[in-house]
């Protein structure tokens, strides 16, 4: 079953921490206003600031998701310290702290909705800072880092060398800890091993994502390849789209009369999935669907399986969500249809989507090719459309 974990943070440092432990989660900024929230305590502030922005998330979502919420506080003498915000601000907490030591409270809170639980932890790390300049100091101040992090530094940025030591956990002081995380994942019986990323994750940026449909042929391609693939769909069934992308072939098949369900494990890609199908796409990875057995009329893979290093997990669940009789949809040698259409000759090696590959892998899983189709894709450099093979295997395995 796959996690849809949602950061609700907009923290690039605690991304980065979680996606250099594997984990690419769905990031929702909460919108919290942090200055007017007061507490006992610095530990206290920060764990109720991370309630407060997991609640505002999942006070917004429409689908089950476990969300993280994260806040640091910086206590010196019992005083919290958030993002200073201006240099003058900044500039003199760096000399309050300058040779002395702080410590670094992480309020984390998770909320798993589909059991309805709810964890609050803090985790508190000493921070050790050097001796700096009034030089440094302003230096640092100019860089416009130490105004927008929690006690006007950072450990794994330009900060770094200011600090001399710690004691405790690392990431905590980055921004999120994974230790911690990681126990609180158990609580609500998720492992971490869950969270990483597969060979299907595919990411994109919002620039990639928005120039996407124009770059890859764009409506008029999307028509084709929502025609062909209408053809090999069983009449009013429901249709599950894996990489559904920006949306575009999905909506054209919700056009022909299809209901059309998607996923994508890109949130770039899926804020524009989210505008063309409201209410019917979902952060997932294609590889681990969070979908019941034998709930899917037809599973649709359109230009997928020739980026992944291993589509065997793909057709594995696509089989798996497939009702007796359900059909799975997909295209198929894609490397060389425009190979061909360049004018040159097949590619000596084998592409995950290659026609061989597909038929021998789905039969482990119950599949069996029953009919194809082609459709033409946009010019090549020589002017030739090249033509895009689509195959239809039908689960034959009624057990």
């Amino acid at each position: 079953m796959s996690v849809r974990f949602v950061l609700a943070s907009a923290s690039p440092a605690r991304l980065k921490t979680l996606r250099g432990a594997g984990v690419e989660p769905e990031v929702i900024v909460s919108g919290v206003d942090e200055e007017n929230v007061t507490a006992e305590s610095p530990g206290e502030l920060a764990r109720l600031l991370a309630t407060l922005k997991a609640r505002a998330v999942v006070a917004n979502l429409t689908e089950h998701a476990t969300v993280l919420g994260c806040d640091s506080v910086l206590e010196i003498d019992g005083v919290a310290y958030g993002k200073p915000g201006t240099p003058d601000a900044a500039r003199d907490r760096l000399r309050a702290m300058r040779g002395r030591s702080g410590v670094l409270h992480t309020g984390h809170c998770l909320f798993d909705t589909a059991s309805k639980q709810e964890l609050r932890e803090l985790e508190s790390t000493t921070v050790y800072f050097a001796d700096l300049t009034d030089e440094e100091i302003d230096a640092y101040v100019a860089t416009g880092e130490p105004l927008v992090v929690a006690g006007s530094f950072t450990v794994d940025g330009l900060g770094g060398p200011f600090v001399t030591g710690i004691e405790g956990d690392y990431h905590n002081v980055v921004g999120v800890s994974l230790p911690l995380l990681r126990r609180m994942l158990a609580e609500v019986g998720i492992s971490w091993p869950e969270l990483w990323r597969s060979s299907a994750r595919i990411e994109y940026d919002e620039t990639e994502a928005a120039r996407y449909d124009d770059t890859r042929g764009g409506p008029a391609r999307a028509q084709a390849a929502a025609r062909a693939v209408h053809s090999l769909l069983p009449p009013g069934g429901r249709v599950l789209e894996l990489a559904v992308g920006t949306g575009i072939v999905g909506a054209e098949l919700v056009a022909l009369g299809n209901l059309v369900h998607g996923v994508d494990v890109s949130t770039a890609m899926l804020r524009h999935a989210r505008i063309r199908l409201p209410g019917h796409v979902a952060a997932a990875d294609a590889a681990r669907l969070p979908i019941a057995d034998r709930r899917c009329d037809a599973v649709v893979a359109v230009w997928l399986l020739h980026l992944l290093d291993d589509s065997e997990p793909i057709i594995a669940e696509a089989a798996r969500v497939l009702r007796p009789d359900g059909v799975f949809v997909t295209t198929t040698e894609k490397s060389d249809a425009g190979r061909y259409a360049d004018g040159r000759g097949p590619s000596e090696t084998r592409s995950q989507d290659a026609l061989s590959h597909l038929v021998a892998t789905a039969a482990r899983y119950g599949l069996t090719l029953d009919a194809a189709t082609t459709f033409p894709g946009p010019p090549r450099n020589t002017d030739r459309s090249p033509l895009y093979p689509l195959v239809r295997f039908r689960r034959t395995e009624h057990t």
